[in-house]
C-alpha cells in the first residue's frame, strides 16, 4: 500500500489529485489531506441548492464537487481527509471506516460506524463517508473533523428537511463534534494526522511512504485547471423544469425534476445524496421522448438494474418520485 501524506490545502488541487490516483495508479494507496476553507458536494447534487451563496462567496469558501456521492460537507484546516483507492470488491464503507475507527479507538476516543455511512462518538457525527468505482478500481474517503470551526459550517451549508423527518434533533450544530473534543489528551491536528498514518501504516500489508513525483503534480494540475476549478463542474447548468418532487429513500434524498411537453418527457435531472455506481447521465436518458405515464415508467425502472444506479433506493420509491 503506498501511504500519501498530501500537504497541498486547494481543494480544487486535492479533488483532483483523489481522480488522478484512481485512474493512474494500480496500488492500494491510502492518502491523508485537508482543505482550505472549501463546500465539497457530491456528485449528483445541486450545488446552488446545498450551499449558503452569500456566506460563501463573502467568506471565499471554495465550493468544489467531487466524484463521489453523499451529501455536501464543509471542509477547513481542522478537518482532516482520508481516502482509500483499491481493488473493487475489496472493502465496503463499514470495511474501509475500520482502520480510521481503531485509530481513534487506540487514542482513547470511542468512535463508532452508524447507520448508512456516517462515523460517530456518543451518537454525534464527525465523519461522512463516500464511495466510487472505476472500472476495477474503488475509491472510499471521507472526513475526520478534528478541530473545525462550527459555526462556518453551519453557515456555509443549507440543511434539507427531509432530513429532519422524524427526528429530534434539528441543528447541524448539535448532530455534528469534533474529535478534539473527546481525546483524553490534548494534540494538535499535525499530530493526529502522523498517528493516523502511523497506525494505518503499521496495520497494513507492504505499507510503503510515497511522494508526489514532478510528474504527478503537473498532471493533478492539469486536471484541476480543465475540470475541479471550473464553473461546469462545480455548478453547471441546471436547466429549468416544470415538475419536481423530493422523497428521503433508505438510501438518501433523492430529487427529481422533470420537462413533459405533449404528453412525452423531454427533459429529466435527479439530484440527491444518494450513493451510485453507474453514470446517471445514462438512466435519465433512458425516459427522454417516453410517454408520461405510470405503465411506461414502471417498465422502464423493470428494464434496469435500479441498484446500480442508487443504492438502497427502491424501484418503487422511484416510480413513487414520477407522479
Amino acid at each position: 500500500m503506498l501511504c500519501i501524506y498530501n500537504t497541498e490545502t486547494d481543494p480544487y488541487f486535492n479533488l483532483a489529485s483523489e481522480e488522478y490516483l484512481l485512474k493512474n495508479f494500480d496500488e492500494d494507496i491510502f492518502m491523508l489531506w485537508r482543505n482550505d476553507k472549501a463546500v465539497i458536494v457530491g456528485k449528483y447534487q445541486n450545488s446552488a441548492a446545498e450551499i449558503n451563496l452569500d456566506f460563501v462567496r463573502e467568506h471565499g469558501v471554495k465550493v468544489v464537487r467531487r466524484q463521489t456521492g453523499g451529501g455536501a460537507v464543509f471542509h477547513d484546516l481542522g478537518n482532516v481527509n482520508y481516502t482509500f483507492i483499491g481493488a473493487k470488491g475489496s472493502g465496503d464503507f463499514r470495511t474501509f471506516s475500520e482502520p480510521i475507527i481503531q485509530a481513534l479507538n487506540k487514542m482513547g476516543v470511542p468512535a463508532k460506524f452508524e447507520g448508512r455511512n456516517d462515523l460517530t462518538i456518543d451518537g454525534r457525527k464527525f465523519s461522512g463517508t463516500a464511495q466510487c468505482v472505476w472500472h476495477d478500481r474503488i475509491l472510499h474517503h471521507g472526513t475526520l473533523l478534528f478541530a473545525s470551526e462550527m459555526d462556518d459550517l453551519t453557515a456555509a451549508l443549507k440543511v434539507n428537511p427531509l432530513k429532519f423527518k422524524d427526528k429530534a434533533v434539528k441543528s447541524v450544530r448539535k448532530r455534528v463534534t469534533n474529535i478534539s473534543e473527546h481525546l483524553p489528551q490534548p494534540m494538535s491536528v499535525t499530530d493526529f494526522i502522523s498517528a493516523v498514518m502511523r497506525y494505518v501504516s503499521d496495520n497494513a500489508e507492504n505499507a510503503v511512504p510515497y511522494e508526489f513525483s514532478e510528474r504527478d503534480i503537473q498532471e493533478i494540475s492539469k486536471l484541476r485547471d480543465i475540470k475541479y476549478s471550473t464553473w461546469d463542474w462545480n455548478f453547471g447548468t441546471s436547466p429549468k423544469f416544470g415538475y419536481t418532487k423530493q422523497l428521503r429513500t433508505g438510501g438518501g434524498n433523492v430529487e427529481l425534476n422533470l420537462d413533459v411537453a405533449n404528453g412525452l418527457i423531454t427533459a429529466v435531472k435527479i439530484y440527491g445524496d444518494f450513493f451510485s455506481q453507474k453514470e446517471l447521465a445514462d438512466f435519465e436518458q433512458l425516459f427522454i421522448g417516453q410517454k408520461y405515464e405510470k405503465d411506461t415508467i414502471s417498465q422502464i425502472l423493470d428494464s434496469v438494474p435500479v441498484g446500480d444506479y442508487f443504492r438502497n433506493v427502491t424501484e418503487e420509491e422511484l416510480l413513487e418520485l414520477f407522479f
